[in-house]
């Protein structure tokens, strides 16, 4: 794999359009959350700034060792993160002695989990890491062709470093968040990764359209990726990245398909799967056609609409020439507005109309309006809406203390899942953590379920959950349709895009 120039990924320009609004998704609100300060207290502690040289969120101040990153794609310098090569000793006590990890509060949703904490005997310093703090890189796709599309990655970032500053430190070191801006563009995700591998100790919760780019840079310089979600076969195959949303492309869960079956038996005999035709958009597309085959489905109609397409009638039409009863569609919402809208226009009502939590969005369901009503999605992680589930209440909080009305959404709550993962194992490493061990670490990582927030999945072997949700949207409101809490199977092998 060669690092691709930044001209050159430029060129894709419209397909990152494309792809990147394929893949974002800003999920409903719940409404009103708990108070951070209120969680805080419940944890034993209070939020606010913890550090004098990173805020609570753990973003540089102005006089702290770095500032704003500026526009990484188009050239704009970051602040100095200071001294990254620096390998002083680790902070001490007033005996002199190295410190343990401030003695962190363990229990239900503590923001160092629940894993072993290691002695910080023999901790060094090194790039992204002073005396005072550690640097954690967020590369997202915020600017570009589709402003913020991924900023809910970085929000849960630094939503999950605000909450841990609040509690606790690392061997005395609170968290800082560099951000940098992937743009929806391969280049620019290279580009930002070089900056990471020069001034932060690991990049975490990170999410762009094209992560393809950056993928050689983090594992030429040993850099741990520690992703909300993997896109690409090259982000995939980078043997320094991870992802808590990890895809296989490859391998499809068993457990919605055969819901479906023993739901909608006769509509999954007439099936059809539409995809937007870009990016990785079709191989997984045809990945699933392939996986439901398998499971019993039979697929009469797959179709790929290229990106400019307005007029939806002709594959409406076709759809409705072969008898079709069951309608899977990969795109992003405002296309499935469209979809919709030309399958009412020609009186087209299937039995069934799934797509993934790229429309579990509020925008979704107002434009949709009643034609989205009945639409099922299946998704690997809780709802939104779940009240009971105190790690999602947490994750809710925390993005509004760094953002004030901000949604939440699928992405966002890995990037939060991710940073605990990152926290976790660094507190198990102690005085032994370096970039090595830490990847070390993440590799043996199984069923991990960010504390509840999602189905399990497997880090390590970047390995998908074989467990999911099915929700339909009735009323305007989307509610779980599927029995407990997720449907778990096996994984299928397609032979498709591994």
């Amino acid at each position: 794999m060669s690092i691709q120039p930044v001209r050159r990924a430029r060129r894709a320009r419209l397909g990152a359009v494309a792809v990147a609004a394929t893949l974002a998704v800003a999920l409903a609100a719940c409404g009103s959350q708990l108070d951070p300060e209120t969680v805080a207290r419940v944890n034993g502690t209070t939020s606010g700034d913890s550090d004098g040289s990173v805020d609570s969120a753990g973003d540089f101040d102005d006089t702290g060792s770095t500032g704003d990153t500026g526009d990484s794609a188009d050239g704009g310098d970051s602040a100095d993160t200071g001294d990254s090569g620096d390998t002083g000793t680790a902070a001490s006590d007033d005996s002199g002695a190295p410190s343990t990890s401030d003695s962190p509060e363990k229990g239900d949703n503590s923001s160092t989990g629940d894993g072993p904490v290691a002695s910080c005997g023999g901790f060094k310093n090194q790039t992204g890491i002073t005396d005072s703090t550690i640097t954690l890189a967020n590369v997202s796709d915020l600017g570009g062709p589709v402003p913020g599309i991924f900023e809910s990655a970085q929000l849960g970032t630094r939503a999950y470093v605000s909450y841990f500053n609040s509690q606790s430190a690392i061997c005395g070191r609170k968290l800082a968040v560099m951000t940098l801006d992937s743009r929806a563009d391969a280049g620019a995700d290279q580009k930002a990764y070089l900056e990471a591998c020069d001034k932060a100790f690991a990049a975490v919760g990170s999410m762009s359209a094209f992560d393809s780019g950056g993928a050689d840079a983090a594992q030429s310089c040993g850099l741990p990726d520690i992703r909300s979600t993997s896109v690409n076969p090259e982000r995939q195959n980078c043997s320094t990245c991870f992802a808590t949303q990890p895809v296989s492309t490859d391998k499809v869960t068993d457990s919605y398909p055969k819901w479906f079956l023993s739901k909608y038996k006769d509509a999954t005999q007439h099936a059809a799967v539409l995809y937007i035709n870009a990016g990785a958009a079709p191989v997984n597309a045809k990945s699933i056609a392939a996986a439901w085959k398998k499971v019993g489905f039979k697929v009469d109609y797959e179709k790929g609409i290229d990106v400019a397409e307005f007029n939806f009638a002709p594959y409406v039409q076709e759809m409705k020439s072969k008898g079709i009863k069951f309608v899977m569609y990969q795109g992003p919402y405002q296309n499935t507005v469209k979809l919709q809208q030309a399958m009412k226009q020609q009186q087209f009502e299937p039995d069934v109309y799934l797509q993934d939590a790229t429309i579990y969005d509020k925008r979704y369901v107002e434009q949709a309006g009643s034609d989205g009503e009945g639409s099922f999605v299946y998704m690997s992680n809780d709802l939104f809406e779940n009240r009971n589930n105190k790690e999602m209440q947490l994750y809710l909080s925390w993005l509004q203390q760094v953002k004030p009305g901000a949604t939440p959404n699928m992405y966002g709550l890995y990037a939060w899942s991710a940073t605990r993962l990152f926290v976790e194992k660094a507190l198990s490493l102690g005085g032994r953590l370096d970039r090595k061990s830490l990847i070390d670490a993440v590799r043996s990582v199984k069923d991990w379920t960010g504390n509840g927030l999602h189905a399990k999945q497997h880090i390590g072997p970047r390995l998908g959950a074989e467990c999911s949700k099915v929700i339909q949207l009735k009323g305007g409101s989307w509610r779980q349709v599927s029995g407990g809490g997720y449907l778990c199977g096996s994984m299928v092998s397609t032979g498709i895009g591994g």
